[in-house]
């Protein structure tokens, strides 16, 4: 018995040696749009370890992670859906899911992984494990009109709320018979685009772009149906040209209050994250696209469309001013926090660079090798709503 139990141990610290051990809390991925890959990366040594690729049609891919951080489901906009294992660096199982993909969403107890499509217009459930199709939503707002799935996200209940783009509505799914989901429907307005959670999960917001405003639903009392919100702001002023939709999925929620991009408008919004009215404007050097809180809540950072899209702006929650201003290189077009904040990454997609700054400082750390870079995905997404 010791001879074995010496045997076995002998085999076991020679796989540790071929395979390093790593945690997965300090874990993630770089899209590399423009070639299909990802590489993967570890935010506390902040360096490269491995690089993957047949993931398909990244130029607009979104990814989530198990419960356990140990697979990331990354969405194609070619409609693949890939499952990856970051410890072993591989594909698990990709399959081709629909004709055209915007993201997904993963179910707030792990089992269900939900893409959210353009064609077909709707919904589709998958089992994390396999991936095998549990079932799907057509979202066919009127008899054989079919519309675009946007702001796909997860909220407590094993439920996704979206929103309709071309029917102007937000779905709420309540997936807790998987195999047979039920669904709610509220108005929304025209053209809803993208749309987020709040942190506690109570509220979802589906921004228009068809009109000034947008829509907010009480996930707490739904009874209530849908509201509008911020319905004034650009009304009857002359507006700028769109150069790229903002991400609602970067809107923040810190320091008792609400930031949002200004849609054509170099602007970022404020308003109090308790009646959802508008307190302020922050004027910044472009149009926002992702303006995204610091995990404390302290900082908001601030990327920008073209032609400004080579600058990132700093906003200082406490004092609503712009405190800094960046050129961390060519086309920024994403960025992510460390899971305490203490640095964040952002992506130059046309230097092929990832680039790395202390948020305390602004002092760039480095950067990493990366082709095309565009979406920053880290494992600490596993343990929150909405992502």
């Amino acid at each position: 018995m010791q001879t074995l139990l010496l045997g076995l141990l002998a085999l076991l610290l020679a796989a540790c040696a071929g395979t390093p051990l790593r945690g997965t809390g300090d874990l993630g991925l770089v899209i590399e749009r423009a070639s299909g890959h990802v590489t993967l990366v570890n935010t506390s040594s902040r360096e490269a370890y491995a690089r993957i690729g047949g993931l398909g049609d990244l130029s607009h891919a979104s990814v989530v992670y198990s419960r356990d951080a140990r697979y990331a489901f990354i969405f194609g906009r070619d409609g693949g859906l890939s499952k990856v294992d970051l410890l072993e660096a591989r594909i698990v199982k990709r399959i081709m899911q629909s004709g055209n993909a915007i993201g997904g969403s993963i179910s707030q107890d792990g089992r269900i992984v939900v893409a959210q499509n353009y064609t077909p217009g709707g919904i589709k459930a998958f089992d994390a494990e396999t991936l095998e199709l549990l079932s799907e939503v057509p979202a066919e707002y009127a008899p054989g009109r079919f519309s675009k799935v946007v702001g796909l996200a997860d909220v407590p209940g094993n439920k996704f709320a979206y929103a309709l783009f071309d029917g102007g509505e937000i779905w709420v799914s309540d997936f807790t018979d998987p195999r047979r989901p039920v669904t709610q429907r509220y108005p929304a307005g025209q053209q809803p685009y993208d749309g987020l959670v709040t942190p506690d999960g109570r509220h979802y917001l589906a921004g228009l772009f068809g009109e000034d405003g947008i829509a907010l639903l009480d996930l707490w009392q739904p009874e209530r149906g849908s509201r509008k919100i911020l319905e004034k702001y650009g009304r009857g002023e002359e507006k700028l040209p769109v150069y790229k939709m903002p991400h609602l999925r970067g809107w923040s929620v810190a320091a008792g209050r609400a930031w949002l991009p200004a849609i054509g408008r170099h602007e970022v919004l404020v308003a109090d994250a308790a009646t959802w009215r508008e307190t302020g404007r922050v004027a910044v050097k472009g149009q926002p696209v992702f303006v995204m809180a610091s995990p404390d809540g302290r900082q908001i950072w601030v990327n920008f469309a073209f032609p400004d899209n080579g600058w990132v702006q700093v906003i200082d929650t406490l004092s609503g001013k712009v405190v800094q201003t960046l050129q961390p290189g060519k086309a920024v077009l994403h960025m992510e926090f460390t899971p305490r904040g203490e640095a964040v990454w952002l992506s130059a997609r046309d230097d092929n660079r990832v680039v790395i700054y202390d948020t305390k400082t602004f002092r760039n750390l480095g950067a990493l090798a990366a082709e095309a870079p565009s979406g920053i995905f880290f494992s600490s997404r596993a343990a929150r709503i909405g992502f």
